[in-house]
């Protein structure tokens, strides 16, 4: 089965959309955030940006998940900025991305309004030029996040059932 990957930079709805989509498939979820080292945490708030090789074992980590959760299904969540980065999620079996797209300063708005999360808005940027949009050939459908999360997990399901 397919392993849906929520992408996107921090603030957009990525655990949000996310835990609804796996709930309307009646699958489990996973936060990516979880799968970050200590350290990657700990220089993130700092504000600091990850390199690609402090992203190196969070990647290598999501790509384990996604091997030992593809037989039933599954979504998880990893900001995938990168194609290389989405090449190694790749690596973990069958994968679907739904891109999560908005404005910079929707993004910076969502991330300054919310509570308990470790990413600060100095790090926006950062992750907005690292950004790789979702290339024609890479498996996957792009939303923007002016959507309702309740429109946006209505349309990657329809996008998600309707793939090729």
């Amino acid at each position: 089965m397919t392993v849906i990957v929520v992408m996107g930079v921090s603030g957009s709805g990525k655990t949000t959309v996310g835990t609804a989509l796996a709930q309307e498939l009646g699958t489990v979820y996973a936060e990516a955030d979880t799968f970050h080292p200590r350290a990657n945490i700990e220089k993130m708030t700092a504000g600091h940006p990850l390199t690609d090789e402090d992203r190196a074992p969070w990647l290598a980590a999501i790509a384990s998940w996604i091997r030992e959760h593809h037989e039933n299904g599954a979504v998880v969540s990893s900001s995938a900025l990168k194609r290389r980065y989405r090449d190694v999620l790749r690596g973990g079996g069958d994968v679907w991305f739904l891109h999560l797209h908005g404005s910079r300063d929707l993004l910076a708005e969502r991330m300054k309004t919310r509570t308990g999360h470790f990413m600060p808005v100095s790090l926006l940027d950062s992750q907005l030029a690292d950004l790789e949009p979702l290339e024609a050939d890479e498996p996957g459908a792009t939303f923007d996040i002016s959507l309702s999360p309740a429109d946006l997990v209505e349309a990657a399901l329809k996008a998600f059932r309707e793939r090729a």
